[in-house]
């Protein structure tokens, strides 16, 4: 038990044993039975000595229960002038008045009595020098009063930061506690100090730390104070409390060189292995980590990658002798595309590790020779888009057509004769005028102002233009003949055609809004192109098209040619689609096996369909490879299971649909026993009928991925014509020629009455009737 304690117990006995002895009314031999009488005679004493005795002992006492008032007075006002001078002393010399009083008269009590004035006089002036410095805390403690210093009741502490930089912590007693802001250790051991601090009237129910306890001052809160990360001093306290003091105390910058640390360093290090330390360093830093280069060193180091390096760079020529694996970077490329997606979805930034991530990946990218294609401007063409679908054909502010700045100026106020052929091919001229464009950033500096209708550089109106697209694509003809057809050389058609394949078309920014029924066919289709930068092999020759259509507007949703056709492709086609905004609620696609997770991944909301139209197909195809091609003559069960197949689907009740699929899988014993080999029909067939049920009886799901193919069909009328693409660069440009054709032309007149005489934008809901082509162009 505290002494201190142990003093207010025996202050309180001392004072209500004599407040009861001197208010009782009875004698001392009679409180009782406790203290022998007088009547009784002790060992030998006789019974006049015992009267005598007692009667000196009542003397004594009713003496004594006249004066212990003073004597409690005295003690406490030594124990009060104790703690106001702040506990100097043995704090028994609270007990000297006490001890006087007890004490018979006589010298030993005189000499007593001077040493206790003494004491007294001593204390006073203690005290009188604690409260000139401030120790009043204790008189709040004592007498249920606030701090006079802050005039708080409750425990109190608070860190702020000085004029010089440093930090100065303020406890509520009152105490200050100040450090130099000139290194970073000081603040982390204040701040360690500070977190240490427990209350403990403190009642809060908040989650305890990892030593158990419930801290006086918050993470967060010191965070707060001193502009430093939570994480950080979470980190500072784990170190503190595991006694790690390399962690803790040997730093030499704002960043704490942890183990997460070092690991990001090496991964640098890893991923250039043939990059020196001052190289590691810029890159970090450019990335935000406030690192030191002699920690980068210290990191290579520790982790043995110095030495490592040194190794490799004995044996191998690191620049040129160690490849990235291509089917690590595509991957890491479409996990990093697939999480940026999810950012821009959910309107969130990213992290600094997660722009740490994307800065490596695009570094390397870029030391393996795949740089993106910077975008075109878009500024001017959207302008002009807006101007036309909103009526206003002549913009009333002049604008440069390179970057879209309306910081212009004449640049001469001659003007120059524009010449071109009009609708009757007769040649005409016009006045047009050059300008500046003062945008710093603008590429070309000047331009000249044209009428609407004109193209820069060629005397043809944006019409002819227009005639030359056409008739290459729909007349399924060649440059030379389309040239030769309009009066121009086969280049100039050729640059004509190919102005419209620098992209896709942007029906987000055209439109405003992206539409769609929310049921998508996806399927590709190999095409030839020789110059295409595959590696040699049997198929290097040949590439793929993807395409995504909607299955209830026939409209080309995406479309992109990859050099394989695998998940990887797969993958990044399905990205490239949710990159456009479609969302879509069911996918429809053959029967490849690389879809359905690339989809779950990519669309995890989505239905995947397998088309029926295929399942049957490759039905047929297992029970030919089993029992022969002739297995209708020769083998007539088969003929009459293949029946049975068929019919399954050849309802539109899904329960009807059931039945039929349990009792062909009733029959799969009795085929085993006769033909083995029957064992991968059923096999194909449970593999697959999750998939394929799922559209019969829908109203959502079409059964099979027929518009899908009928676009295929239309894009290989034109394919067919050029015999392959001469590199991937033309197949790429051709790719958003078709695109834009396909979109816009109508359908024609003997097409199914939904369709006919629209185009797919205008089935998806995109009100293109009033546009001019000419103007699109």
């Amino acid at each position: 038990m505290h002494r201190t304690t142990l003093f207010y117990i025996l202050q309180i006995v001392l004072a209500v044993s004599f407040v009861l002895g001197s208010t009782a009314e009875t004698s001392l031999d009679s409180w009782g039975g406790w203290l022998l009488g007088p009547d009784l005679a002790w060992g030998g004493i006789g019974k006049y000595s015992c009267q005598r005795i007692w009667a000196q002992i009542e003397q004594y006492r009713r003496s004594k229960s006249k004066s212990w008032g003073i004597a409690l007075f005295r003690s406490l006002m030594l124990w009060g002038m104790w703690q106001v001078s702040g506990r100097v002393g043995w704090d028994w010399l609270q007990m000297l008045p006490w001890v006087i009083w007890l004490l018979p008269e006589g010298s030993l009590q005189g000499w007593l009595w001077q040493i206790q004035r003494l004491v007294i006089l001593g204390y006073a002036a203690l005290a009188l020098v604690g409260i000139l410095q401030g120790r009043t805390v204790i008189w709040g403690s004592v007498l249920g009063m606030s701090c006079v210093v802050c005039g708080r009741e409750e425990a109190w502490v608070e860190i702020s930061q000085m004029e010089d930089g440093g930090y100065q912590a303020d406890l509520c007693g009152h105490f200050s506690l100040q450090v130099a802001g000139d290194h970073p250790i000081r603040l982390r051991l204040l701040l360690i100090f500070v977190g240490l601090l427990q209350s403990d009237n403190d009642q809060r129910q908040s989650r305890r730390t990892r030593d158990g306890r419930t801290p006086f001052v918050r993470q967060e809160q010191m965070a707060s104070w001193t502009n430093t990360k939570q994480e950080h001093i979470s980190m500072w306290i784990k170190y503190w409390l595991k006694s790690d003091w390399a962690n803790l105390l040997s730093l030499k910058t704002a960043e704490v060189l942890t183990p997460e640390v070092v690991e990001r360093i090496i991964t640098v290090c890893a991923t250039f292995p043939h990059w020196v330390t001052e190289e590691v360093y810029q890159h970090l830093r450019q990335q935000g980590l406030k690192v030191s280069q002699a920690q980068v060193e210290q990191a290579r180091q520790q982790s043995g990658w110095a030495r490592l390096q040194a190794t490799l760079k004995e044996r191998f020529d690191l620049k040129a002798g160690i490849h990235l694996q291509d089917e690590w970077l595509v991957a890491q490329l479409l996990r990093q595309v697939q999480d940026l997606l999810l950012k821009v979805e959910a309107g969130s930034g990213l992290t600094p590790e997660e722009r740490l991530v994307v800065s490596d990946t695009q570094t390397l990218a870029a030391q393996a020779g795949v740089v993106a294609q910077p975008p075109l401007p878009t500024q001017p063409w959207l302008q002009a888009m807006e101007g036309m679908l909103l009526g206003n054909w002549e913009p009333a502010t002049l604008r440069c057509p390179a970057c879209g700045s309306i910081d212009v100026g004449p640049k001469s106020k001659k003007p120059r004769q524009k010449k071109f052929y009009d609708a009757q091919g007769q040649l005409q001229s016009v006045d047009v005028y050059r300008y500046y464009c003062h945008n710093p950033a603008c590429s070309k500096k000047s331009f000249t102002h044209l009428p609407a209708g004109l193209v820069p550089y060629s005397p043809y109106r944006t019409q002819v233009h227009l005639l030359a697209v056409q008739m290459y694509a729909w007349g399924y003809s060649t440059y030379r003949r389309t040239g030769a057809a309009l009066g121009v050389y086969s280049m100039t058609a050729y640059r004509w055609v190919r102005a419209w394949g620098h992209d896709l078309l942007p029906i987000a920014a055209l439109f405003g809004v992206v539409k769609s029924s929310g049921t998508v066919g996806v399927d590709e289709k190999y095409v030839l192109v020789p110059k295409n930068g595959k590696p040699e092999g049997e198929m290097r020759r040949w590439m793929y098209v993807y395409l995504a259509v909607d299955l209830w507007t026939y409209d080309l949703l995406h479309i992109a040619i990859y050099p394989y056709n695998n998940d990887d492709s797969a993958n990044a086609f399905l990205l490239a689609l949710r990159a456009k905004g479609y969302h879509p609620q069911v996918v429809v696609t053959d029967l490849r096996v690389d879809y359905g997770p690339v989809i779950a991944q990519v669309f995890p909301g989505a239905v995947h369909h397998e088309c029926i139209f295929h399942a049957l197909q490759n039905a047929q195809k297992h029970i030919q490879a089993v029992y022969g091609s002739g297995f209708a003559q020769t083998h007539p069960q088969a003929e009459l299971l293949k029946q049975q197949i068929y019919a399954i689907f050849d309802t539109s009740s899904r329960s009807e649909a059931e039945q039929r699929y349990r009792q062909v899988l009733s029959l799969k014993q009795s085929f085993l026993i006769a033909t083995p080999a029957s064992l991968a029909i059923f096999d194909f067939l449970e593999r697959h009928w999750p998939k394929l049920a799922n559209a019969i009886g829908s109203d959502i799901i079409p059964t099979t991925n027929n518009i899908t193919e009928l676009t295929i069909r239309r894009f290989d009328q034109h394919y067919q014509n050029f015999c392959g693409f001469e590199s991937i660069h033309s197949a790429q440009t051709y790719l958003a020629i078709f695109e834009k054709l396909y979109r816009f032309t109508p359908f024609s007149q003997d097409a199914q009455p939904r369709i006919r005489g629209k185009s797919p934008l205008q089935l998806a809901g995109y009100d293109v009737s009033q546009i001019p082509m000419a103007t699109i162009c």
